[in-house]
Order: C-alpha cells, then structure tokens, then sequence
C-alpha cells in the first residue's frame, strides 16, 4: 500500500524525529534511520538498494532519507499525512520543487512489521521484501505512480529491472498478488499524485 504524499508540508521535521532531521542534515550520502526493533534489516544493504534505484533513474547523485518504522508509527504518519486511519507498507514524500532538482529527492518510510508480514506471506526472505519497498519508494520520488492498472504495470517493470541489478532475478512473487488486481488497488494501496515522470 504504498501512498506518495506531495502535499505535507517540506522538510524532513515534518515526517518523524527531530533526530532523524539532523541526520539528514548531516551525511552527504543517503540516510537508514532504523526506528524500530521487532524486524532485523541492514542498513548497508538498504542504502545500497536506495543507491542502485537513484543511479537507474539517472539520479546517481541524489539522496533519500529511509526510515524504517514499525506499524504503529507508519499507521500515525498514514493518517496526518493522507487521513487515512490504517497502516500500509510504505509511504513516499517527494521534496523537490518542479523544475529545481536538488541532492535531497525525499523520504521514505517503511514499516518492517508489514513487510515481515508480506514477505511472510509470498515466502521471500523480508531483505528481498524491504529491496522492493525501497525501489518503489523512491520510483514514487521520481514521479512513476501505480494509481491505475496500466501505469501499475509499467512500474512494477521498472522494478524487475532495477533488482536484477543486484545479481540474478527477483523472485517473480513479489508481484504475484499486485497483478492480478485490474480494477483493485495493489497491496502497496493508491498514489497521491506526483509530479510526472520525465
């Protein structure tokens, strides 16, 4: 159920800690901010994930800011951000103004407790679920949407190739319950819109 947010307000105060903020502020590199402690995942291999995405989409020298949550607080940001009272797997806030490109494309915040629960479901290993969550957040940063079955398509696409960067394919699971949906929305949920994609 991913959910692009392009309407709260900008700055990285507005989505979690003050804390994370600063750590944002501070690194040159993209940011893995683990907020939560029910799910083990590795930062190195999330910012790595957040590195090849930002290089496919020609955005080599762009940075994100992950955070990793647990359901409670994807749930709390869900509902301030797009008034909608329930968790999703990942939500995507876009920060640069049309037309001015800056270092710093957006954030990201994942919730480990629901993508334990869909890798569980789809029998992946969470780390592959966690590649995917975070490739498809920052394709939301960039503009691709999935708000309708074509562009859905495109996206998902777009994805496979982007994993199989990493060495080898992705197991073709991780969309086996996003495909078949025409007129549903996918597990990842509706887009707000977002800038188009160049």
């Amino acid at each position: 159920m991913v959910a692009t947010a392009s309407t709260v307000s900008r700055g990285p105060a507005a989505l979690v800690s003050d804390s994370l903020a600063r750590s944002v502020l501070r690194s040159a590199r993209s940011t893995v901010a683990n907020r939560q402690s029910s799910v083990r995942v590795d930062a190195v291999r999330l910012r790595r994930a957040i590195d090849r995405a930002l290089a496919a989409v020609g955005r080599p020298r762009g940075m994100v800011d992950l955070a990793i949550v647990d359901d409670h607080e994807i749930r709390r940001l869900n509902a301030r951000h797009r008034g909608i009272r329930r968790r999703t797997d990942v939500l995507a806030f876009p920060l640069e103004i049309e037309g001015t490109p800056g270092r710093l494309i957006g954030q990201i915040v994942i919730s480990a407790e629901t993508a334990l629960r869909q890798a569980q479901r789809i029998g992946v290993p969470v780390a592959t679920e966690l590649d995917l969550l975070v490739t498809h957040g920052v394709l939301h940063l960039v503009g691709w949407d999935d708000r309708d079955p074509v562009e859905a398509h495109l996206m998902h696409r777009r994805e496979r190739q982007i994993l199989a960067q990493r060495g080898g394919r992705a197991p073709e699971r991780l969309w086996s319950d996003l495909l078949h949906r025409a007129k549903k929305p996918s597990r990842r949920g509706a887009a707000i819109p977002t800038p188009a994609r160049s």
